[in-house]
């Protein structure tokens, strides 16, 4: 019953079936594999709400360049700690992130360098802050930084990508992207690879500021397209099989309705 399928048409029908399976159990690998990444990363989001700060030491290399160099940026299983820095704000090279979100309200994220004993400095994300009148871009006022010796705790963040533009407007200076390492281009410091987002300082934060809100990855959304692409892999394999068991059953005139002959069916007598 089978035999037609070592013809070259099956053949080549069932080579081109095994190789859109396979491509499909891939892509589903591959999203298996980001589902797997962005639940580690909600794990150290969530790990890192509970856990005592930690030295910065532990999170961050320090930078070993001179002025306008950033040090290594922080390895993966170090972003979202929570960790502790004590210097003094340098409130001279503030800067200002705009396009930025926080309860559904577009503002501004200021960052405001903290300069360390050892003269290196950790970019410190203070909080969001909402926009002057006139418009989601101009340029808030800003909270004055403590003076003195100020100690902060808050969760390590990698440098955001691309490069982004860096202006000064109104003698601050303003992106829309945190880039650390175009930003450090700025300063008159080394400056740390990553920046903190704060959650707790000493002398307390103005209460202008609202703490940058940290969304976790919808991981569930890859696990979803796991289960699309398998069961795409499932479904070719199974349509080349019902298919083939198909035209077996055609070819056995097997479920096909048989002929009539209707030569060989009486003929009516006429009635008298």
């Amino acid at each position: 019953m089978y035999r037609f399928l070592l013809s070259p048409r099956w053949l080549g029908a069932l080579a081109l079936t095994l190789v859109a399976a396979a491509v499909m159990v891939l892509l589903g690998n591959w999203q298996l594999d980001r589902y797997r990444g962005r639940t580690e990363v909600n794990e150290r989001i969530d790990a890192g709400e509970r856990m005592a700060p930690g030295r910065l030491a532990d999170a961050l290399r320090a930078p070993t360049g001179g002025a306008g160099t950033v040090g290594p940026a922080p390895a993966d299983d170090k972003v979202w700690t929570r960790i502790s820095a004590t210097g003094r704000y340098d409130p001279t090279n503030t800067v200002l992130v705009r396009g930025r979100t926080a309860d559904s309200r577009v503002g501004f994220e200021v960052l405001t360098p903290l300069v360390l004993a050892d003269g290196t400095a950790l970019l410190v994300d203070r909080g969001w802050i909402p926009p002057a009148p006139g418009g989601a871009t101009a340029q808030p006022p800003v909270p004055a930084a403590p003076t003195g010796d100020v100690t902060v705790a808050g969760r390590v963040h990698a440098s955001e990508s691309g490069a982004g533009a860096v202006d000064r407007r109104d003698g601050r200076l303003e992106t829309r992207r945190i880039a650390v390492p175009r930003l450090a281009r700025e300063l008159p410091y080394p400056v740390y690879g990553g920046y903190l987002l704060l959650d707790e300082q000493t002398p307390a934060a103005d209460p202008v500021f609202k703490a940058v809100p940290v969304g976790h990855a919808n991981n569930w959304q890859n696990f979803g397209y796991v289960v699309q692409w398998w069961l795409f892999a499932v479904m070719a394999l199974f349509g080349y099989g019902w298919v083939a068991r198909r035209e077996a059953r055609r070819a056995a005139g097997i479920g096909t309705p048989r002929s009539v002959d209707r030569a060989a069916e009486p003929t009516p007598s006429t009635p008298a």
